[in-house]
């Protein structure tokens, strides 16, 4: 992978970045996505943040490398604050961390959000966090999308603020209202394996001592294999 060959999944991220977007790539590690969207002409500028020295370092050196310095800024940053009032972002990409990684980027950052008009978001496990958050602050999900790239199944969740309340049903925080109604290979994929290890797991502490801990942890789990169940059942029907 490169600044002109990005993974499946970063063009599959880079694909929901709306043509002349002022971008902001959130742990943008060697910067591929920015550099990428900017010399194919998809966004009109970007900024790189990164939070650790290293990757920074990476990320200046491959924006330099690409002859792109006066179209994309890399700062060493936490999350949000990499964004600056006079850059005018209009969309954000975070990729590649946890969805409660995310989310805490998010909410830590919530006053530079203002003028932000979608967001691209590729968690590599807990997607739910972050539908719970676009409910919580009024963002709607306007595209998802889901994918297999090296054995691995990754979600992307597209979101543009809303003027009206934001709901999700039990099984659309679970499994995501777009990708549900697609029922892709790869999203049915996705759910027969997490509704095995969940079997697994509750056949695993059956026999420990039950404390009360036990069987809350039971009950989620157990609520969580009926939801995928009817959901998967539904579309064999």
């Amino acid at each position: 992978m490169n600044a002109q060959q990005l993974s499946i999944r970063l063009a599959r991220v880079a694909s929901h970045v709306p043509k002349n977007s002022v971008v902001a790539d959130i742990g943008s590690d060697h910067a591929y996505l920015p550099c990428y969207l900017v010399s194919q002409g998809l966004a009109e500028r970007a900024v790189a943040g990164e939070v650790v020295k290293g990757p920074y370092e990476s990320a200046k050196k491959q924006v330099i490398q690409e002859q792109l310095e006066d179209k994309i800024a890399v700062r060493l940053a936490s999350g949000l604050e990499a964004i600056h009032q006079e850059d005018g972002i209009t969309a954000v990409t975070i990729a590649g961390m946890g969805g409660p990684l995310i989310v805490s980027i998010l909410d830590q950052g919530k006053d530079r959000l203002a003028g932000i008009e979608r967001l691209i978001l590729q968690p590599n496990v807990h997607a739910l966090a972050i539908r719970e958050w676009a409910a919580a602050n009024q963002w709607t999900v306007i595209e998802e999308e889901i994918i297999k790239e090296n054995n691995k199944i990754y979600e992307i969740i597209v979101l543009e603020p809303s003027n009206q309340p934001v709901t999700f049903t039990p099984a659309e925080l679970l499994m995501g209202p777009v990708l549900m109604k697609e029922g892709s290979e790869a999203f049915r994929e996705k759910w027969q394996r997490e509704s095995t290890q969940w079997k697994n797991i509750i056949a695993s502490i059956e026999s420990t001592e039950q404390t009360l801990e036990i069987v809350e942890k039971k009950h989620e789990l157990v609520s969580k294999i009926q939801l995928v169940e009817e959901v998967l059942n539904r579309e064999n029907s």
